[in-house]
């Protein structure tokens, strides 16, 4: 399929520059991508402001859907549906009969939809990929074994997971998971093995497991993302070897500085809020250090 994607990749890229007797340069934007644009960065601001997550997703997908409709409609040229060979010529339309041996003409071929087009572009791989780790990692957190696993790598530390020198041991610990299950099965597995956790607690979880997907192709659906996508236009060079090389060092450096960075110039409460332990707070004592994976004072 990789194969066959590629060869017509190849032929159209022919098709259209033999087709082509000018080039026309544009260096500005167009209406449309202001209007992206705008709705983008109205979206990232209702995040930043606390709104539902999912309702402004879903609302902004919806304006741009009907956007991108609008403008296919409207204004952009009909969809070219010319077959190329391997070499880039194009091949003639196929002529379909009747029983009499008449040519059928065909009929005008009506525009693509957008929720047509959206549908084909979907990548239910990898949609099965994350169901399937979701459900995996949801009944492998029943089993108990997750938590009994933190505790005896962390040992003393599990009470204090976000506290220096625990803090390395820690980060070294998701690293590891990250590059073995991916990160998002890691985020999904402490929630549940953590649950008093703090907000800063989520912060450094946060941080750690986003680059530490980058240590290696398999920390990261994204990394597997990338490649596949560039094998499908021909780049077959995006692989495990050509990635570790840039990929170990920088990804190291960068998670233990920026762990560093985090763990003594952060601003967010290092007591839960919801249980009341921050000052002020009900449960509120001085001196009391809480376990986040039971709640109880160690």
């Amino acid at each position: 399929e990789m194969l066959a994607q590629e060869h017509a990749y190849y032929a159209r890229q022919a098709a259209q520059k033999e087709g082509q007797d000018e080039v026309v340069n544009s260096s500005g934007w167009s209406l449309w991508s202001i209007i992206q644009i705008i709705i983008i960065v109205t979206f990232l601001v209702f995040f930043a402001c606390g709104f539902d997550v999912s309702v402004v997703s879903i609302s902004a997908g919806c304006i741009l859907m009907c956007i991108a409709a609008y403008k296919r409609e409207k204004f952009d040229p009909r969809p070219e549906n010319t077959d190329y060979d391997a070499e880039g010529n194009p091949l003639p339309p196929k002529k379909t009969y009747d029983l009499d041996g008449n040519e059928i003409q065909p009929e005008e071929e009506e525009l693509v939809t957008e929720s047509e087009t959206t549908l084909t572009e979907v990548d239910y791989g990898l949609l099965m990929l994350f169901i399937g780790q979701f459900i995996l990692i949801g009944s492998f957190n029943d089993t108990g074994v997750p938590q009994e696993f933190f505790r005896l790598t962390m040992g003393s530390c599990a009470g204090q997971m976000t506290a220096v020198p625990c803090l390395y041991w820690f980060v070294l610990i998701i690293t590891i998971l990250s590059n073995i299950a991916s990160n998002v099965p890691v985020v999904q597995m402490l929630a549940a093995t953590f649950p008093y956790a703090t907000p800063y607690d989520w912060l450094q979880v946060s941080f750690s497991a986003t680059v530490a997907g980058n240590l290696t192709m398999l920390g990261s659906a994204a990394n597997m993302i990338v490649a596949f996508q560039a094998a499908k236009v021909g780049d077959r060079t995006f692989t495990s070897e050509r990635h570790a090389p840039f990929g170990i060092p920088s990804t190291i450096v960068s998670l233990y500085a920026g762990t560093f960075l985090l763990s003594t110039f952060h601003y967010i409460p290092e007591c839960s809020e919801k249980l009341g332990r921050c000052p002020g707070g009900e449960n509120y004592v001085e001196g009391k250090v809480w376990d986040p994976s039971v709640g109880n004072e160690e």
